[in-house]
């Protein structure tokens, strides 16, 4: 991995920019096995918001550390939290700024990815998972429910009768079943997840930035909304793009043999 560290030792999320157009941002409360509390959240929607706002980068990799991704939300802070204070304290900003992102966001696990860790994963495009990775929604467990998008997107991700056993239950489920559930983008041997996060963005920047935009725009539009609608939209965006450079340059490179240089315009 390559690229300079561009925020203090200190920060509970480090932020950096590699070669080849690729944010690496790093959930790092290791002594806490990366629990969100809000200095987290506050640090990670900024991470997000400027990668998503940086024209060098194509793609973000979300990571945290070998032994957790995220281990859920942090307990302590969260007990005496009443309904105002979550609305006031804004506790899930970060998973809407996470959603709205334009750019890939890769979320490379490995270790636990419980409650809101699973949720960061789940809020993600592409799940990268680490043999050893866990993932669950133990939230009822504690007397509340997953509440950042877990119970949706594992209904959507894995279907009604595994979303619902895993909510109600708190069970956690390895990398392989996650595999298997289609929860998972693809599984690596343990402590390769952010190598091939990090190759994946790199083969990502390559692609025509407005068709990766409008790629991304379409399948999250599909997640929420009717066949016909989705088709509708897909159609449209496709239609879009033929007012691009990028798509004289692509056609035009591959009628001549050679390799295309997008422009993102």
């Amino acid at each position: 991995m390559t690229g300079q560290l561009e925020t203090a030792n200190e920060a509970v999320v480090l932020f950096s920019v590699l070669d080849g157009g690729v944010a690496l941002i790093t959930i790092n409360r290791p002594e806490r096995l990366n629990a969100l509390n809000m200095a987290v959240k506050t640090e990670l929607q900024a991470a997000i918001e400027r990668a998503d706002t940086d024209p060098t980068v194509a793609a973000l990799v979300l990571t945290g550390g070998p032994k957790a991704f995220v281990a859920g939300t942090d307990i302590a802070e969260m007990r005496d939290m009443s309904p105002e204070r979550h609305a006031e304290l804004g506790t899930n900003q970060v998973f809407i700024t996470l959603r709205a992102c334009t750019k890939p966001v890769i979320a490379a696990v490995e270790g636990y990815a419980l409650g809101g860790g699973c949720e960061l994963a789940l809020n993600s495009d592409i799940i990268i998972a680490g043999q050893g990775a866990r993932f669950g929604q133990p939230e009822i467990r504690v007397g509340i429910m997953p509440g950042a998008g877990g119970s949706q997107l594992l209904l959507r991700a894995i279907g009604r009768y595994r979303a619902m056993k895993l909510c109600l239950t708190g069970e956690q489920i390895s990398a392989e079943e996650a595999e298997q559930f289609g929860l998972v983008s693809e599984r690596v041997p343990a402590g390769e997840a952010t190598d091939r996060a990090i190759a994946l963005g790199r083969q990502i920047a390559t692609m025509p930035p407005l068709a990766v935009k409008a790629i991304k725009s379409a399948i999250r539009f599909g997640s929420d909304n009717g066949l016909d609608a989705s088709l509708a939209e897909e159609r449209s965006l496709f239609t879009s793009l033929f007012a691009s450079a990028d798509q004289k340059e692509g056609m035009t490179a591959f009628m001549e043999k050679r390799p295309p240089a997008y422009r993102g315009c």
